[in-house]
């Protein structure tokens, strides 16, 4: 079953040209596109199938600086400003409410690492509690157990993921964008090295800017190019239940189970990291660049099926331009989830939160998250073609910094002041003579 999300009319006549061209909406997609719009750009957004359909409308909905990396955590603070600015220009609620997330365990280890990075992220201006076990038991008050220890965070929050991706779409068309649903682009034309046309399914726009965000496709289609992404995904399985439980924390994580209200009053379940590895050609071609990444999650990933090879999305075969792609043929990702690993959540969430014990199973949904070899985006508009912008391999946390994403990719393509610096999302970090150096192996 699909994650729910709502729909949007949007146009259907194909312009023949723009400023820029942004491939995938996803939330990092409809970001650029709105800021790029919002500045005053002729921007077309392209999207094979719905606005948010894949990955942006799947995931948790947590928008957190808490436990980020450190090369994503600048962004990570000024995307929660951006989410509440967003909205108030669109005039459209996103879901994003700075509701806190709430962190428990009765780990000393995991604990101590907590506490390592909030005296980091202190340093960096966070708001992040250390909780004692006392704190930390009355937080968790619901959970009906004592605990050892935890974090509070005050000023991060959750947006609706079934609502984000097609309400910043129409802030898109509220400030002139153009956006195209069930409109694959197929690949791109050069002269002299740089942009100067999307091919798309109903035919040519001519521009010399492109934005490519489009998430777990993005690798093939640059491949289609001669530009080598490194890029794997998993498939994560996730369910929601019913309105019903009152009292619950907005978002609360555990090593057991992690909880997240829902828009709705439901609450969304899911175990942090724990995931399906379906095979795909790409990820073996690619398995140098990540075999110590899956080494290090080797407990929390079990072995998947063939719905990923099946899909398409990671081939990496050729295709003509002027018949129908992968990108056609798979309007939708959506994978089965895994059985086993629904009920496992919902079996720990009932054990944890008694307050879920009666309240019924009201979605389960799958989804796959693209990631690079470090889990840090690439965000880089020098990858090798004059004019093509690089924006994916989010890593699972692509929603809560989507806002920022854009707004950065705006700027690459303006020429303007960055929001962040840039040089830890670009894409050349990958280079052989570079990898090891950045990986830490």
């Amino acid at each position: 079953m699909r994650a729910p999300l709502i729909q949007i009319g949007t146009g259907t006549t194909l312009p023949d040209h723009a400023d820029c061209v942004v491939i995938g909406a996803g939330i990092v997609g409809v970001s650029a596109a709105y800021w790029l719009a919002r500045a005053g750009q002729s921007v077309v957004l392209l999207e094979k199938g719905r606005v948010g359909a894949e990955q942006s409308s799947r995931n948790w909905g947590w928008c957190r600086q808490q436990n980020r990396d450190a090369r994503e955590l600048p962004l990570s603070t000024v995307s929660l400003r951006l989410w509440e600015e967003m909205a108030e220009d669109i005039g459209e609620d996103l879901g994003f409410r700075r509701c806190g997330l709430l962190y428990l365990s009765d780990d000393p280890a995991e604990i101590d690492g907590w506490a390592r990075w909030g005296r980091f992220a202190q340093g960096e201006g966070v708001d992040t509690r250390m909780l004692t076990a006392a704190e930390a038991t009355g937080r968790g008050h619901t959970t009906g157990k004592p605990w050892a220890g935890g974090v509070w965070s005050p000023t991060d929050g959750t947006a609706d993921p079934s609502r984000a991706a097609p309400l910043i779409a129409k802030g898109v068309l509220r400030h002139g964008g153009t956006v195209l649903q069930s409109c694959a682009a197929r690949g791109i034309e050069t002269s002299g090295g740089a942009v100067s046309a999307v091919i798309t399914e109903r035919g040519v726009i001519r521009t010399r800017n492109v934005v490519l965000s489009g998430g777990a496709w993005a690798a093939s289609f640059l491949h289609q190019s001669g530009i080598s992404f490194p890029q794997a995904s998993v498939r994560s399985s996730i369910l929601s239940v019913a309105p019903g439980a009152e009292g619950l924390p907005a978002a609360l994580h555990t090593s057991s189970v992690s909880v997240t209200r829902r828009g709705d009053g439901g609450h969304t379940l899911a175990i942090s990291g724990r995931a399906n590895l379906d095979p795909t050609p790409g990820a073996i071609l690619g398995a140098r660049h990540f075999l110590p990444m899956f080494a290090s999650r080797w407990r929390a990933l079990s072995p998947g099926g063939p719905q990923a090879w099946q899909a398409g999305f990671e081939t990496r075969r050729k295709w003509a331009l002027d018949r129908r792609t992968p990108m056609e043929e798979m309007r939708i990702l959506d994978p089965r989830p895994s059985e086993r690993l629904i009920w496992e959540t919902l079996r720990r969430a009932r054990a944890l939160l008694p307050a879920l014990q009666d309240v019924p199973v009201q979605a389960t949904w799958a989804g796959y998250i693209d990631s690079t070899p470090d889990g840090v985006p690439v965000i880089d508009a020098d990858i090798g073609i004059g004019g093509l912008t690089l924006a994916a391999g989010l890593s699972g946390h692509g929603f809560g910094i989507g806002p920022g994403v854009g707004h950065l990719v705006a700027d690459l393509l303006l020429g303007r002041a960055p929001i962040t610096e840039t040089a830890q999302y670009r894409l050349a970090r990958f280079n052989a003579s570079q990898w090891g150096k950045v990986a830490g192996f």
